[in-house]
This record gives C-alpha cells, sequence and structure tokens, in this order.
C-alpha cells in the first residue's frame, strides 16, 4: 500500500456510517455509504433558486448578452460567499466557430490552506441543440438548466454554506467556460475553457488533493455510477466520493466513459473525477434532454441537488479530519 492509498483509507474510514441500498446495471445489489456530516444539511432549494437565476439570463452561449451578464452575476455571486475571486480571462479555438474569448470564474475560499480541494462545473450552454429529436431545432441554443447550471447552482450554494459554517479546507470552486462548443468525433474540442486553465492555473505549482468535477446533476432520476475515466485516473478518489454519497442516486456500479473537463484536469497531473449523470439504457448515455431545447428547468429536482450537495460536504468534512 502506497502512501497515497494509506491516507485515502483513513479517509474512508471517516467518511462512512449509514447506507442506502441501490441495483447495479445486472441487477446486483450494491451499497454506497455516507458520512453523517456536524454541517447544516445542503440547502437544495437554495441550490435550485441559483440554477433558476442563471437560465433567467437564457442560453448563456459565448460571445452573446446572456453570456456576458451571467458572467457578471456569477462573479458577484462568488464575492460574497469566496475570499478571492479571479475572473480569468483568455482566447481559445473552437472546431467550428474560430477564436473565441472566454472567461472562468474562480472562487477561493481559505487562500492560505495549503490541503486543498478542486471542484468545478461549466457554466456555458451549447449554442446548438444537434441531439433534439426535431430537426428544426438543431440551430437553436440549449438552455442547459441541467448541462451546465445545476452543477453551478451546487457549487454556489456550496460557497454560501461554507462561508456560514467555515472550514478549515482550502476550497477553489472553478466555473470553467466553452465546455460545449465541441464536436463528437473531435475531443480536443471539448472542455476548451479547462484546457485552458490547465495551462494557466490559477495558482503557480497548483496541486490540490484531488477535483471533483459535476455535470449534468439535476435531474430526478438522475443515475450517477463511477464513470470510466475517474475510475482509470484516479479511482481511489471515486472510492472517497462515493463512501461518502448521500443517497440513493449514487450507484455503486462501473458506468461508461465520458469526454469531459475531468479529462484535461487528469493531464495536467491533478487527479478529478467526474460526478455525472450516466444512463446505460440511453441510446445517447445521457438522460433524454441532453443537447434539446427541452433541458430546462422544467426537469430540476431540488432533492437531487441536495443529495450532491450533501455529498460534497460529507468530503470535505471527512478531509478536514
Amino acid at each position: 500500500m502506497t502512501l497515497l492509498n494509506i491516507a485515502l483509507a483513513a479517509l474512508m474510514t471517516a467518511c462512512g456510517s449509514t447506507g442506502s441500498s441501490t441495483a447495479d446495471n445486472n441487477g446486483t445489489d450494491t451499497t454506497t455509504t455516507a458520512t453523517t456530516s456536524t454541517r447544516k444539511a445542503f440547502d437544495g432549494n437554495g441550490a435550485w433558486e441559483l440554477t433558476r437565476q442563471q437560465c433567467d439570463f437564457g442560453p448563456r452561449v459565448p460571445a452573446t448578452p446572456a453570456h456576458a451578464k451571467c458572467a457578471d452575476w456569477l462573479t458577484a455571486t462568488l464575492q460574497a460567499s469566496c475570499d478571492t475571486v479571479i475572473v480569468q480571462t483568455g482566447t481559445v479555438q473552437t472546431a467550428t466557430e474560430g477564436k473565441l474569448g472566454i472567461k472562468n470564474i474562480i472562487g477561493i475560499i481559505n487562500p492560505d490552506a495549503s490541503e486543498r480541494l478542486l471542484l468545478l462545473a461549466h457554466w456555458d450552454t451549447r449554442p446548438w441543440a444537434d441531439n433534439d429529436p426535431d430537426p428544426a431545432n438543431h440551430s437553436k441554443p440549449v438552455m442547459g438548466a441541467n448541462d451546465g447550471a445545476s452543477g453551478v447552482g451546487v457549487l454556489l450554494q456550496l460557497a454560501r454554506q461554507l462561508k456560514a459554517d467555515g472550514t478549515t479546507l482550502g476550497v477553489d470552486i472553478v466555473l470553467v467556460d466553452a465546455e460545449d462548443m465541441g464536436e463528437n468525433d473531435n475531443e480536443e474540442s471539448w472542455g476548451l475553457g479547462t484546457q485552458f486553465w490547465a495551462q494557466h492555473p490559477h495558482i503557480g505549482g497548483y496541486k490540490p488533493i484531488f477535483g471533483i468535477l459535476l455535470d449534468m446533476v439535476g435531474a430526478s432520476d438522475a443515475t450517477f455510477t463511477r464513470e470510466y475515466y475517474s475510475m482509470q485516473n484516479a479511482g481511489g478518489f471515486v472510492d472517497l466520493v462515493w463512501k461518502c454519497a448521500a443517497g440513493s442516486h449514487f450507484i455503486n456500479a462501473q458506468g461508461g466513459a465520458v469526454t469531459d473537463d475531468h479529462i484535461f484536469v487528469n493531464r495536467a497531473g491533478i487527479p478529478c473525477i467526474d460526478i455525472i449523470d450516466l444512463r446505460g439504457n440511453s441510446e445517447t448515455g445521457f438522460c433524454d434532454v441532453w443537447h434539446t431545447v427541452n433541458d430546462t428547468m422544467d426537469g430540476i429536482d431540488a432533492a437531487t441537488l441536495a443529495e450532491v450537495g450533501q455529498t460534497l460536504l460529507n468530503v470535505i468534512a471527512a478531509l478536514e479530519q
């Protein structure tokens, strides 16, 4: 057992007392466990409201007025909860739209703490609803209530609660831009804001304990399985998070492989996992509203957001010990 594994074993011991039983894709009973946190319960309604407020701007497609207005709102919202906020600007090359200006919005909690946790979600939305069943909608933008806003909503609410309750851990909340501009057959065309951040980290020599990416975490019937690349690159940390999981949406089973922001974080030498809604019985591998005009607030469930947020609070409590 390496020193890393010893540390993970200690953390997982700290993160487990209650359990929920689910079934994997083969019908086998599996169990996830969650710690009893000393913190106040995560406010799923608060996360739902923060998700809604993003959608009130409309689709947050890069280089649009709605995107610019939402960037200002995200910055101000993080400034109310974090010790330091950095707006990282840059230019990326897209696969179809040429060069594009981006904004990564970074909230830093406890900047002087040496032990740090990285939390990410993308805040942009896709310019084209190219998976919509109606071809007439393929050129329309996606609202992205689930695909984008839900993960951001959880992280914004988490920052509020950490400010209220305090933490000894350093937490870096990175809201990345231009994740959803990609082409399905071109891995490098996705996660452009994260690729930029990985090349220009907000802290020189940045080395957090590990990272957690949230993506599509708001559906009432969400299924969070152990994403393949997360297991390959950061399997011990997947074990930790699933042991801290706070409800039945976290299924202790192998999921599919997803090209997402965590790929580029792992390439930068930071172990990072993806909490993402994966559907083994779906043609796309995702929920039905993925990349359609129907990805609206109608599909967002405060209880699911609460489960994801509580899981993050449980992980933080374990890392603080």
